[in-house]
Protein backbone atom coordinates (compact mmCIF):
# COMPACT_ATOMS: atom_id res chain seq x y z
CA UNK A 1 0.00 0.00 0.00
CA UNK A 2 1.37 3.42 -0.98
CA UNK A 3 2.08 5.95 1.77
CA UNK A 4 0.53 9.13 0.38
CA UNK A 5 2.74 11.29 2.63
CA UNK A 6 5.64 10.52 0.29
CA UNK A 7 5.73 11.37 -3.40
CA UNK A 8 9.10 9.72 -4.23
CA UNK A 9 10.81 6.70 -2.75
CA UNK A 10 14.01 4.91 -3.72
CA UNK A 11 14.59 1.25 -2.87
CA UNK A 12 18.00 -0.32 -3.27
CA UNK A 13 18.99 2.30 -5.84
CA UNK A 14 22.34 1.71 -7.58
CA UNK A 15 23.58 3.83 -10.49
CA UNK A 16 26.50 2.87 -12.74
CA UNK A 17 28.53 4.92 -15.18
CA UNK A 18 29.74 2.08 -17.38
CA UNK A 19 31.36 -0.34 -14.91
CA UNK A 20 31.80 2.32 -12.22
CA UNK A 21 29.30 2.20 -9.35
CA UNK A 22 28.61 5.90 -8.73
CA UNK A 23 25.68 5.69 -6.30
CA UNK A 24 25.00 2.67 -4.14
CA UNK A 25 22.18 1.25 -2.05
CA UNK A 26 20.06 4.37 -1.55
CA UNK A 27 16.82 4.05 0.39
CA UNK A 28 15.05 7.39 0.63
CA UNK A 29 11.52 8.74 1.05
CA UNK A 30 10.75 12.25 -0.18
CA UNK A 31 7.79 13.84 1.66
CA UNK A 32 5.06 15.59 -0.29
CA UNK A 33 4.91 19.42 -0.31
CA UNK A 34 8.23 19.74 1.51
CA UNK A 35 11.70 20.86 0.47
CA UNK A 36 14.32 18.13 0.70
CA UNK A 37 17.99 19.11 0.38
CA UNK A 38 20.72 16.71 -0.76
CA UNK A 39 24.11 17.75 0.60
CA UNK A 40 27.61 16.27 0.70
CA UNK A 41 31.12 16.78 -0.65
CA UNK A 42 31.84 17.20 -4.36
CA UNK A 43 31.80 13.99 -6.36
CA UNK A 44 29.63 11.97 -3.98
CA UNK A 45 26.78 11.52 -6.46
CA UNK A 46 24.28 14.21 -5.41
CA UNK A 47 23.36 15.31 -8.93
CA UNK A 48 23.38 11.72 -10.18
CA UNK A 49 20.89 10.79 -7.45
CA UNK A 50 18.74 13.84 -8.24
CA UNK A 51 18.63 13.01 -11.95
CA UNK A 52 17.52 9.45 -11.17
CA UNK A 53 14.23 10.86 -9.86
CA UNK A 54 13.07 11.78 -13.37
CA UNK A 55 15.24 9.49 -15.49
CA UNK A 56 17.47 12.32 -16.72
CA UNK A 57 20.51 10.08 -16.30
CA UNK A 58 19.35 8.14 -19.34
CA UNK A 59 20.39 11.12 -21.47
CA UNK A 60 24.02 10.33 -20.55
CA UNK A 61 25.69 7.49 -22.44
CA UNK A 62 26.50 4.35 -20.48
CA UNK A 63 24.46 5.13 -17.36
CA UNK A 64 22.57 2.18 -15.88
CA UNK A 65 20.08 2.36 -13.01
CA UNK A 66 19.21 -0.62 -10.83
CA UNK A 67 16.67 -0.76 -8.03
CA UNK A 68 13.42 1.16 -7.79
CA UNK A 69 12.36 4.81 -7.86
CA UNK A 70 8.69 4.96 -6.91
CA UNK A 71 6.65 8.00 -7.91
CA UNK A 72 3.21 7.99 -6.33
CA UNK A 73 3.75 4.26 -5.83
CA UNK A 74 4.77 3.38 -9.41
CA UNK A 75 8.30 2.31 -10.29
CA UNK A 76 9.53 4.85 -12.85
CA UNK A 77 11.96 2.34 -14.30
CA UNK A 78 9.39 -0.17 -15.46
CA UNK A 79 9.54 -0.72 -19.21
CA UNK A 80 5.97 0.49 -19.67
CA UNK A 81 6.78 3.96 -18.26
CA UNK A 82 7.43 6.77 -20.77
CA UNK A 83 10.49 8.78 -19.60
CA UNK A 84 9.24 11.89 -21.43
CA UNK A 85 6.00 11.78 -19.47
CA UNK A 86 8.03 11.33 -16.28
CA UNK A 87 9.97 14.52 -17.00
CA UNK A 88 6.77 16.52 -17.43
CA UNK A 89 5.48 15.38 -14.05
CA UNK A 90 8.86 15.73 -12.35
CA UNK A 91 10.42 18.95 -13.64
CA UNK A 92 14.06 20.00 -13.52
CA UNK A 93 15.81 23.32 -12.94
CA UNK A 94 19.52 23.25 -13.68
CA UNK A 95 22.57 24.89 -12.10
CA UNK A 96 22.86 27.50 -14.81
CA UNK A 97 19.76 29.13 -16.20
CA UNK A 98 19.06 27.77 -19.68
CA UNK A 99 16.22 29.76 -21.22
CA UNK A 100 15.38 28.97 -24.83
CA UNK A 101 16.45 31.55 -27.45
CA UNK A 102 12.81 32.58 -27.70
CA UNK A 103 10.63 35.31 -26.24
CA UNK A 104 9.83 35.35 -22.54
CA UNK A 105 6.26 34.37 -23.45
CA UNK A 106 7.36 31.46 -25.65
CA UNK A 107 9.80 30.19 -23.02
CA UNK A 108 6.84 29.52 -20.75
CA UNK A 109 4.32 28.50 -23.41
CA UNK A 110 6.50 26.18 -25.48
CA UNK A 111 6.56 23.05 -23.30
CA UNK A 112 2.88 23.35 -22.42
CA UNK A 113 2.01 23.67 -26.12
CA UNK A 114 4.15 20.68 -27.07
CA UNK A 115 2.45 18.72 -24.30
CA UNK A 116 -0.93 19.44 -25.85
CA UNK A 117 -2.25 22.19 -23.58
CA UNK A 118 -5.62 23.40 -24.95
CA UNK A 119 -6.53 26.05 -22.40
CA UNK A 120 -6.00 29.80 -22.39
CA UNK A 121 -2.27 30.17 -23.04
CA UNK A 122 -2.13 33.82 -21.97
CA UNK A 123 -3.58 32.87 -18.59
CA UNK A 124 -1.18 29.95 -18.21
CA UNK A 125 1.85 32.11 -19.02
CA UNK A 126 0.77 34.81 -16.59
CA UNK A 127 -0.04 32.30 -13.84
CA UNK A 128 3.31 30.52 -14.26
CA UNK A 129 5.25 33.79 -14.24
CA UNK A 130 3.32 34.96 -11.17
CA UNK A 131 4.11 31.72 -9.35
CA UNK A 132 7.77 32.27 -10.22
CA UNK A 133 7.50 35.84 -8.83
CA UNK A 134 8.56 37.23 -12.20
CA UNK A 135 5.35 38.60 -13.73
CA UNK A 136 5.66 42.17 -12.43
CA UNK A 137 9.20 42.41 -13.81
CA UNK A 138 8.44 41.13 -17.31
CA UNK A 139 4.73 41.74 -18.01
CA UNK A 140 5.53 44.68 -20.30
CA UNK A 141 8.23 42.89 -22.28
CA UNK A 142 6.88 39.40 -22.92
CA UNK A 143 7.99 39.59 -26.58
CA UNK A 144 11.62 40.24 -25.63
CA UNK A 145 14.11 37.38 -25.60
CA UNK A 146 14.41 35.38 -22.42
CA UNK A 147 18.15 35.77 -22.88
CA UNK A 148 17.81 39.52 -22.28
CA UNK A 149 16.98 38.97 -18.59
CA UNK A 150 19.44 39.01 -15.71
CA UNK A 151 20.82 35.72 -14.39
CA UNK A 152 18.40 35.61 -11.49
CA UNK A 153 15.45 36.48 -13.72
CA UNK A 154 16.50 33.82 -16.21
CA UNK A 155 16.53 31.21 -13.45
CA UNK A 156 13.04 32.25 -12.34
CA UNK A 157 11.95 32.09 -16.00
CA UNK A 158 13.21 28.50 -16.10
CA UNK A 159 11.20 27.78 -12.96
CA UNK A 160 8.12 29.32 -14.60
CA UNK A 161 8.75 27.12 -17.63
CA UNK A 162 8.89 24.04 -15.39
CA UNK A 163 5.69 25.07 -13.57
CA UNK A 164 3.76 25.63 -16.81
CA UNK A 165 3.39 21.89 -17.50
CA UNK A 166 1.97 21.43 -13.99
CA UNK A 167 4.45 18.96 -12.48
CA UNK A 168 4.08 17.41 -9.04
CA UNK A 169 7.78 17.63 -8.24
CA UNK A 170 10.47 20.18 -9.09
CA UNK A 171 14.09 19.05 -8.96
CA UNK A 172 16.68 21.81 -8.53
CA UNK A 173 20.39 21.20 -9.11
CA UNK A 174 22.35 24.03 -7.45
CA UNK A 175 19.79 26.56 -8.73
CA UNK A 176 21.44 29.58 -7.10
CA UNK A 177 25.14 28.73 -7.33
CA UNK A 178 25.73 31.13 -10.24
CA UNK A 179 23.69 33.96 -8.72
CA UNK A 180 24.54 36.92 -6.52
CA UNK A 181 23.24 37.04 -2.90
CA UNK A 182 20.17 39.15 -3.73
CA UNK A 183 19.10 36.90 -6.61
CA UNK A 184 19.83 33.85 -4.44
CA UNK A 185 17.52 35.17 -1.73
CA UNK A 186 14.73 35.62 -4.28
CA UNK A 187 15.12 32.00 -5.41
CA UNK A 188 15.02 30.81 -1.78
CA UNK A 189 11.91 32.86 -1.04
CA UNK A 190 10.33 31.50 -4.21
CA UNK A 191 11.01 27.93 -3.11
CA UNK A 192 9.13 28.55 0.13
CA UNK A 193 6.15 29.78 -1.86
CA UNK A 194 6.27 26.89 -4.34
CA UNK A 195 6.25 24.13 -1.74
CA UNK A 196 2.62 24.95 -1.02
CA UNK A 197 1.80 23.34 -4.38
CA UNK A 198 4.87 21.30 -5.31
CA UNK A 199 7.40 18.95 -3.79
CA UNK A 200 10.93 20.30 -4.17
CA UNK A 201 14.23 18.42 -4.07
CA UNK A 202 17.35 20.57 -4.17
CA UNK A 203 21.04 19.72 -4.47
CA UNK A 204 23.21 22.38 -2.85
CA UNK A 205 26.80 22.86 -1.72
CA UNK A 206 25.70 25.81 0.40
CA UNK A 207 25.16 24.62 3.97
CA UNK A 208 23.50 27.89 5.00
CA UNK A 209 21.10 27.57 2.11
CA UNK A 210 20.22 23.98 2.98
CA UNK A 211 19.61 24.99 6.60
CA UNK A 212 17.49 27.99 5.57
CA UNK A 213 15.22 26.51 2.94
CA UNK A 214 14.80 22.78 3.48
CA UNK A 215 12.53 20.76 5.72
CA UNK A 216 14.49 17.52 5.34
CA UNK A 217 18.13 16.88 4.46
CA UNK A 218 19.90 13.84 3.02
CA UNK A 219 23.64 13.66 3.67
CA UNK A 220 25.70 11.84 1.04
CA UNK A 221 29.27 10.55 1.32
CA UNK A 222 31.70 8.38 -0.60
CA UNK A 223 31.95 5.06 1.22
CA UNK A 224 33.50 1.62 0.92
CA UNK A 225 36.37 0.34 -1.18
CA UNK A 226 34.61 1.34 -4.39
CA UNK A 227 34.25 4.95 -3.16
CA UNK A 228 30.61 5.02 -4.22
CA UNK A 229 28.22 7.71 -3.08
CA UNK A 230 25.42 6.83 -0.70
CA UNK A 231 23.07 8.50 1.76
CA UNK A 232 24.57 8.10 5.23
CA UNK A 233 21.91 10.08 7.10
CA UNK A 234 18.46 11.47 6.35
CA UNK A 235 16.30 13.40 8.78
CA UNK A 236 14.58 16.68 9.49
CA UNK A 237 16.94 19.52 8.57
CA UNK A 238 17.02 20.97 12.07
CA UNK A 239 18.24 17.66 13.47
CA UNK A 240 20.83 17.17 10.72
CA UNK A 241 22.35 20.57 11.47
CA UNK A 242 22.09 20.53 15.27
CA UNK A 243 22.04 16.89 16.41
CA UNK A 244 23.27 14.65 13.57
CA UNK A 245 23.48 10.94 14.28
CA UNK A 246 26.61 10.35 12.18
CA UNK A 247 29.94 11.94 13.10
CA UNK A 248 30.73 12.38 9.40
CA UNK A 249 27.62 14.52 8.98
CA UNK A 250 28.62 16.65 11.96
CA UNK A 251 32.11 17.13 10.55
CA UNK A 252 30.73 18.16 7.17
CA UNK A 253 28.01 20.59 8.26
CA UNK A 254 30.39 22.28 10.73
CA UNK A 255 33.03 22.74 8.04
CA UNK A 256 35.67 20.34 9.36
CA UNK A 257 35.94 18.77 5.94
CA UNK A 258 34.38 18.89 2.50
Amino acid sequence: MTDTNYVLETRGLNIFYGNFLAVTDVYLKIPRHKITAIIGPSGCGKSTLLRSFNRMNELYQGVQTHGEVLFDGQNLYEKSVDPVEVRYRIGMVFQRANPFPKSIYENVAWAARIHGYKGNMDELVESSLRQAVLWDEVKDKLKQSGLSLSGGQQQRLCIARAIAVKPEVILMDEPASALDPIATLKIEELMQELKQNYTIVIVTHNMQQAARVSDFTAMMMLTGETRSGTVIEYDETNKIFTRPSDKRTEDYVTGRFG
